[in-house]
């Protein structure tokens, strides 16, 4: 017997096709001279000044938002399989696990991405401080601008 929990009530997901080939989709998300120029929602810029993609590798990054306020992120990788899965824990105020899957398809990668909060109160908590669901999904839009233009 096969059991599976049922996360839908603690998390946010977003997938999409990306027109993409999976080699420059994983280049602009593990190199942080790309990242930087395209992570966060609209407005935002990025410092990294750390990020470590291996298992227990550390990610700290300073988001700037377009209010002139700075966000410090800081994350501990847990998991990278070379062009499949990247997996995230973030630290802080507002934790939650971030898996980014990566399917290879033709010339274009297909991204799963689930952001999984501990608890729904958490969740519901966050998303009161922050739109994460429009986030996320300007998050996705960005890289996906971002890779039209470096092909």
């Amino acid at each position: 017997m096969t059991t599976t929990s049922n996360t839908a009530d603690r998390e946010i997901i977003i997938s999409r096709l990306l027109n993409a080939p999976i080699e420059l989709v994983w280049e602009v998300w593990t190199n942080p001279d790309h990242i930087k120029n395209w992570w966060g929602p609209n407005g935002f810029t990025n410092t990294i000044t750390k990020m470590e993609i291996i298992p227990n590798g550390q990610w700290n990054l300073i988001m700037h938002g377009p209010d002139g306020t700075d966000y410090d992120n800081q994350s501990i990788f847990t998991e990278v399989i070379h062009h499949k899965k990247i997996v995230y824990r973030h630290l802080g105020d507002h934790q939650f696990t971030a898996t980014i899957e990566f399917e290879a398809r033709g010339n274009q990668t297909y991204i799963h991405w689930q952001m999984l909060f501990d608890t729904a109160e958490e969740l519901i908590r966050i998303a009161k401080l922050y739109p994460i669901n429009d986030g996320l999904k300007q998050n996705v839009d960005k890289l996906e601008v971002y890779l039209k233009n470096h092909q």
